[in-house]
């Protein structure tokens, strides 16, 4: 096993272990409960799957899946579930949102003094830290869930970025996989943070209920690879049907679809009409972002139809050129050597019948 993968399979795998502890030390703090921490347990699904890991792909990724990122979301999302049902009252200041943190040099400093008249370094080391902890205790509750949900969002792309690719996956992949992460985690942030934000909705709590139950399910895309993968099938004879060969040719740009109308935009969008229609609740960003998820929406059922429409178009082409049977399924013919022993297999792909050599007599 290389150095590298070990040290950053391991490391990113602490980060989230880290961070999903933070959580529920702040669900305990809110709680004033104890048995919050029974929470951090969840933790050991990660640290079972960082052995399996090591033990069966020596560190390395999984096609198409990645558990880690899997379970880092079992572990994080019920605490901030807590964090956001509670959502006390804490005073925040004068200003709505600030937060109420001030470190001072003199605290340090005091703490500095009684620390070298006891026991010397060790003890200053620990003083500071718990004068650190108090003031980090002293910000409000509002700021400290917004900076979970923003560390949990830059987690899961840094995160992915560090985890050690598997051999199905190029970097090129990777990096165009890490953009599109950046723009969801961009979008998830603003639904979570401006929904509910809205005085209206924070009284209602089905309504937090049901918004937080469909940001738990746009998170779900993120432990998945399909986004840059085409699935690479070669069908048989028997199962050589146009939505089995639509898949084939096209499975990346549809599963991107599917994400976008069935996990984010999609209930994004259907969230903020019964907001506005059922709820009566009206705001400048609720309005601008529901109008962006109707465009979204529609660009997205206008790029179905125009892979449909090519694909038809390529099917017809071939038919008319007698090539009745064959499967334009252009990702998987890419990756195909062209090796002596592969020559019947992209024979079979494309269904052209084999040519019968005839000997001279």
């Amino acid at each position: 096993m290389e150095l590298m993968v070990l040290l950053n399979a391991l490391v990113t795998r602490l980060l989230f272990v880290l961070h999903s502890l933070i959580g529920v030390w702040r669900v305990t703090a809110v709680k004033k409960e104890p048995k919050y921490w029974l929470l951090a347990l969840l933790n050991l699904l990660l640290c079972l799957e960082t052995g399996l890991t090591l033990k069966f792909k020596q560190g390395r990724g999984y096609k198409w899946f990645s558990p880690a990122i899997f379970l880092y979301l079992i572990c994080t999302v019920p605490s901030l579930w807590l964090l956001e049902i509670h959502h006390g009252t804490q005073y925040c200041g004068n200003e709505p949102g600030a937060a109420q943190v001030n470190v001072s040099n003199q605290d340090f400093n005091q703490s500095r003094d009684s620390s070298h008249e006891s026991e010397g370094t060790d003890h200053h080391i620990i003083e500071t830290a718990k004068v650190f902890v108090n003031r980090l205790s002293t910000i409000c509750e509002s700021v400290w869930t917004l900076a979970l949900h923003q560390t949990f969002l830059l987690l899961l792309v840094v995160g992915r970025w560090l985890l050690p690719i598997g051999l199905e996956i190029t970097r090129d992949q990777l990096s165009q996989l890490l953009l599109m992460f950046v723009g969801t985690a961009a979008d998830i942030l603003e639904f979570a943070s401006e929904t509910l934000d809205i005085e209206d909705v924070r009284k209602n709590y089905t309504l937090i209920n049901a918004i937080l139950a469909v940001w738990t399910w746009s998170m779900l895309q993120f432990p998945l690879d399909l986004a840059v993968q085409h699935i690479g099938c070669k069908p048989a004879a028997s199962t050589r049907r146009i939505p089995s060969l639509l898949l084939c040719r096209y499975s990346a740009e549809l599963w991107n679809i599917g994400v976008s109308l069935f996990i984010q935009d999609g209930p994004f969008l259907v969230v903020r009409s019964i907001l506005m229609g059922h709820f009566k609740i009206f705001s400048q960003m609720l309005v601008f972002f529901t109008a962006k998820n109707i465009l979204v929406v529609t660009l997205q059922l206008y790029r179905l139809a125009v892979i449909t429409l090519d694909f038809r178009a390529t099917v017809l082409q071939k038919t008319r050129k007698g090539e009745v049977g064959c499967c334009p399924c252009e990702p998987y013919e890419a990756r195909i050597h062209t090796t002596a022993d592969q020559d019947s297999e992209i024979k079979e792909l494309v269904a052209f019948p084999p040519k019968e050599e005839t000997q001279a007599p």
